[in-house]
């Protein structure tokens, strides 16, 4: 959705288009954007007043949103629904109980925690990434602490801080948080482990789920890289294997996966097979509301242009 929305507001809106971090962690994504013109930056006050920004898919907090307002700036949000879904769990719980503590279970150093924390006041918001913050994070009230998540998390080390959590905490409470794209792709890993010697993970270094794909495999049992295309392969990895292993990150798009598929073809594999775990039945993510009425303003239908989107990724 949000890549779609990004290449939709190229079409519809005014250039100079501003991008408030990265549309998603993806690099090759990134890389075209920027060659179509697209202006990333990492703060608002770095865009020019009545310009437009797109706001990425991992979340901002309320400040972005007032501070764009300020300067007269158009806002295009494409949140993850299920980030957005994060977001819309803070609040509730700080707001329905000032003692309560929402407690974050998350990477210090990625943006998606930074957004959700953004919704809860200071005094009731707390950031853990281990079970050793877990063991030793303050709350104001041991019976009223509410856990919550980043989307991209190892579902395994979530579980372990969670509980963690939970044995100080009896009465936490803990809305599942962990994005299907997330828990599935895990899961597909630790089948595929079963039968691949080696797992190359499509992705980039800066993508939480992609950099979780690679820890699952190795954590059971395989040899495992994370790879941005097929020009980082080194084919020393594979000499020695029989069979090869190839997943990728929720944001990866599918003509990269494609095309690590033809290189390996070329270096020998005999066969491609697909593991088939789970069948996703779920429905495109909605575009921005503005960005919808744009388009119907424009005479233009929203939902074509998507699909002649979806045909180039």
């Amino acid at each position: 959705m949000a890549i779609d929305t990004l290449e939709i507001v190229l079409e519809l809106y005014d250039p100079p288009i501003y991008m408030k971090h990265k549309i998603v962690h993806n690099d090759h994504v990134v890389q075209h954007f920027k060659e179509k013109g697209v202006i990333f930056v990492e703060r608002i006050e770095e865009i020019p007043q009545g310009a437009t920004v797109v706001f990425s898919a991992h979340g901002s907090p309320p400040e972005d949103h007032k501070i764009a307002s300020s300067r007269r700036i158009t806002v295009v949000d494409t949140t993850c629904p299920l980030v957005l879904k994060v977001h819309k769990e803070a609040i509730f719980y700080a707001k329905k109980d000032k003692e309560n503590t929402i407690i974050i279970v998350g990477h210090h150093d990625h943006v998606e925690p930074r957004g959700v924390l953004g919704q809860i006041p200071k005094e009731q918001r707390r950031l853990v990434e281990t079970v050793k913050d877990a063991e030793t994070v303050e709350v104001a009230d041991p019976t009223k602490v509410v856990r919550l998540t980043q989307t991209t998390l190892s579902v395994d080390d979530m579980k372990e801080v969670t509980s963690a959590l939970r044995q100080r905490f009896p009465q936490l409470l803990e809305p599942e948080d962990i994005c299907y794209a997330t828990d599935n792709r895990q899961a597909a890993v630790k089948k595929l482990v079963r039968k691949a010697d080696v797992v190359l993970v499509v992705g980039s270094e800066e993508s939480s789920n992609s950099k979780r794909l690679r820890e699952v495999a190795e954590i059971y049992g395989a040899e495992a890289h994370l790879i941005d295309r097929a020009s980082d392969i080194n084919l020393d990895w594979l000499k020695d294997a029989k069979i090869v292993g190839v997943t990728s990150g929720a944001s990866t798009p599918e003509i990269l996966v494609k095309e690590v598929l033809t290189s390996l073809e070329k270096h020998g594999a005999s066969s491609i097979e697909e593991l088939t775990v789970i069948e996703e039945d779920v429905s495109p993510f909605k575009l921005p509301e503005n960005v919808v009425r744009k388009a119907k303003e424009k005479g233009q239908d929203p939902a074509k242009i998507r699909r002649t989107i979806a045909q180039q990724w």
